[in-house]
């Protein structure tokens, strides 16, 4: 029997952002920011931390659970292969797509000279910080992000949802330690595990009937925050900026439908009409929330219960691909960094794009943990193509919106990868569409 439709998780979710857009227009025009801002963002505040405090702990137990299913390390490497270099592919693609679209329509030479002026004078402030931390980034060893990934301490990684690798790392130590030892001495923990796993699973579940209502939250906030009290220079800011933000869209919207498409046919029958419908919710959690880490615990039950991804494959690629992957972040790296470039008179030859490519997908795993990361990957960039970074001024107005799509299309890569892994893993089952 089908749910009605307004019953249904992903239109209970688009009524909140469409009615929380609505409430932030209103309260823009109606002078009445500062009581969204005191009163109502904090309930979405609360909604994404409820999402990062399970996070680590459902990582954790569902990966220790994943690899004692396994039972051969083997297969663990080959699948720890497979994943990180599907995750380099799609994203030297995506920079590629960015690329080949901001190319052809050439944002930047639509943006008027006083608008330039404006933009970089009002948003100078901003950027200050980016650059340092962009250099410590930098500065950072080869083999940085490979220590980077084995903590010190447990205790201390598993207290901070931007070390999720390393919380990663020790589950799969932890679970590899278990297949080696008698089954009568490991039962007892790993039914610990489990049983904890299926715990946080419901906790999601409890979490998700407020869904709507902490969107509604976050998406009221996100238009005050843009806003202010005048609508009126939101809408000039994103009139002025209208063909950058439509170029980044665009592109991000071709990196849907063409790379996981292909990915697909590649590795998997499954069709992507069936795979955006399975997975909607996450999507659109991660549109609200602007965060691959608190949107990873719904991502992994609807890549688990929906698309038919068994834990094994879903426990391991997700986490990795929260921190490390960024379709979505890295082709935004690359439409800003010429769209910049374009209205600052500087024209970028072959070389200089081939170095935007190789930069932003380092940029997008050294980078990865680091507060502000993408425009700390956009600096790197900038750095690398000689364009002036004082020039991100010039998007910082319509960021936050574009972070949002962006942080939609990370998630949607990282689901696609696990869909691809499973299939080659032969761990792919039903589809199975619970909202009907």
């Amino acid at each position: 029997m089908k749910k009605v439709w307004y019953k249904r998780l992903h239109w209970q979710i688009i009524i909140g952002l469409v009615l929380g857009l609505i409430w932030g227009l209103v309260a823009s025009v109606g002078g009445f920011s500062d009581f969204t801002v005191d009163y109502i963002q904090p309930f979405g505040t609360i909604f994404i931390n409820l999402l990062k405090l399970i996070a680590v702990p459902l990582i954790l137990a569902s990966l220790i659970v994943g690899v004692t299913s396994l039972n051969d390390i083997a297969k663990l490497s080959r699948m720890g292969g497979k994943t990180i270099g599907i995750y380099i592919v799609t994203t030297m693609l995506a920079i590629t797509i960015g690329l080949t679209v901001v190319n052809v329509i050439q944002p930047g030479n639509f943006l008027p000279v006083e608008t330039q002026e404006q933009l970089m004078s009002g948003y100078q402030e901003n950027i200050e910080g980016a650059d340092q931390s962009a250099q410590e980034v930098l500065d950072r060893s080869p083999m940085s992000f490979l220590v980077d990934i084995v903590p010190e301490n447990f205790f201390q990684a598993a207290s901070d949802n931007g070390n999720m690798l390393q919380v990663v790392f020790v589950a799969l130590l932890m679970g590899i330690g278990l297949m080696q030892i008698p089954s009568e001495k490991s039962k007892s923990l790993i039914n610990f595990f489990d049983s904890l796993n299926e715990v946080i699973i419901k906790i999601v579940d409890l979490i998700m009937k407020v869904a709507p209502y902490g969107v509604f939250a976050l998406m009221a906030g996100v238009i005050v925050d843009l806003a202010g009290d005048d609508i009126g220079q939101a809408l000039d800011l994103l009139g002025a900026l209208f063909w950058y933000t439509f170029v980044v869209i665009l592109g991000l919207f071709l990196h849907l439908m063409i790379v996981y498409s292909g990915l697909f046919k590649l590795f998997s029958k499954m069709k992507l009409r069936d795979f955006f419908k399975a997975i909607r919710p996450a999507m659109l959690l991660g549109f609200s929330t602007s965060s691959s880490a608190a949107t990873l615990p719904v991502t992994m039950e609807r890549v688990e219960k929906n698309v038919g991804v068994d834990e094994e494959v879903s426990s391991f690629v997700l986490p990795i691909g929260a921190t490390i992957n960024m379709d979505g972040t890295s082709l935004y790296q690359a439409v800003a960094a010429v769209f910049i470039a374009q209205a600052l008179g500087m024209d970028l030859g072959i070389a200089q794009q081939i170095t935007i490519v190789l930069t932003a997908t380092l940029a997008s795993i050294g980078a990865a943990g680091v507060p502000g990361a993408g425009i700390i990957m956009l600096v790197i960039v900038l750095q690398a193509i000689q364009v002036p970074v004082e020039g991100i001024a010039l998007i910082l107005g319509v960021d936050r919106i574009l972070d949002m799509c962006r942080t939609a299309v990370n998630i949607t890569g990282d689901a696609a990868v696990a869909v691809a892994v499973a299939h080659t893993e032969g761990l792919l089952g039903e589809m199975h569409f619970d909202d009907e």
